[in-house]
């Protein structure tokens, strides 16, 4: 049986430790050989624009832009409908890769016999 990670970050730039460390669990995960969905919710719901992961800085941390382009080419990142709503962000708005999706496909992935969810 295949393990996957589905990590649901929560924070973004208002907890900045807890942010980053979401993204640095999903790149170790990938480095690791293990399937990664990254959902970004909340405050974090930002980062699936073009050049916000490039504003944010932490220090001692890895770059989160780095991050998010290992978890964009590795694995997967899905950008919460509500939030997405909620702050004016179509797919259209979108980096590559990032796809909008809701709490269906968020408890399909979480549900799935060798998956491991942890909310950040």
């Amino acid at each position: 049986m295949a393990r996957s990670l589905v990590i649901k970050v929560t924070a973004g730039a208002d907890a900045p430790e807890r942010c980053n460390q979401a993204f640095t669990v999903a790149a170790a995960a990938l480095a690791s050989g293990i399937s990664v969905s990254l959902w970004l919710t909340g405050e974090a719901s930002w980062f699936a624009l073009p050049g916000r992961a490039a504003e944010f800085s932490l220090a001692h941390a890895a770059p989160l832009q780095d991050l998010l382009d290992a978890v964009l080419a590795a694995g997967r990142v899905t950008l919460c409908t509500q939030c997405a709503a909620r702050r004016d962000i179509t797919v259209d708005d979108l980096i590559k890769g990032v796809r909008i999706a809701g709490a269906p496909a968020f408890v399909e992935e979480v549900v799935t016999e060798g998956a491991q969810a942890l909310v950040y």
